[in-house]
């Protein structure tokens, strides 16, 4: 879909906030752009990324909301740390936590990196694989600094793509 296309159909929504989501964003080309133009039509504009690419060059003015991929993820060796350096206080960094040994290790990387005092920190169970009421009561045991949240898409529409 060509890059006028995409506004088009934004502004056809109406919507104040727009989060650009779905598998890694930055992965496509256009993505900077498309961000930027939608921050000077006036939208309050995040982009949700998975951390494994340089987000330096993305527009200040979008919110950045950045996974850092938990052990349990399969997919930590691709957390980028130096993007850490780029987090605002408007910012968010996510781990979905899939079991004890990953809540673990989020508690250490929230030290390890003063994460609470950067950015606002998000804590998700990820969706039938961790009980998010056991995650719930972890993160009030152990008083943290983090804000529980749940993965809403898949209780609205489960695992189904374009959603």
């Amino acid at each position: 879909m060509r890059l006028e296309a995409v506004l088009a159909g934004v502004e056809a929504y109406a919507p104040r906030y727009v989060t650009v989501t779905g598998g890694e964003p930055l992965v496509q080309p256009p993505c900077k752009t498309l961000l930027s133009r939608l921050c000077d039509a006036g939208y309050q504009v995040s982009l949700e990324t998975s951390g494994a690419l340089d987000v330096s060059a993305v527009d200040q003015r979008v919110v950045l909301v950045m996974d850092l991929k938990t052990p349990g993820s399969g997919e930590g060796h691709r957390n980028r740390y130096e993007n850490l350096d780029c987090l605002r206080p408007q910012d968010q960094v996510k781990f979905v936590i899939c079991d004890r040994p990953d809540y673990e290790w989020s508690k250490v990387q929230l030290a390890r990196f003063d994460l609470d005092r950067r950015c606002e920190v998000l804590y998700s169970a990820n969706h039938g694989q961790l009980d998010a009421a056991l995650l719930a009561d972890w993160i009030l045991a152990d008083r943290l600094p983090v804000r529980f949240q749940v993965q809403l898409h898949k209780y609205l529409w489960g695992d189904v793509r374009g959603r």
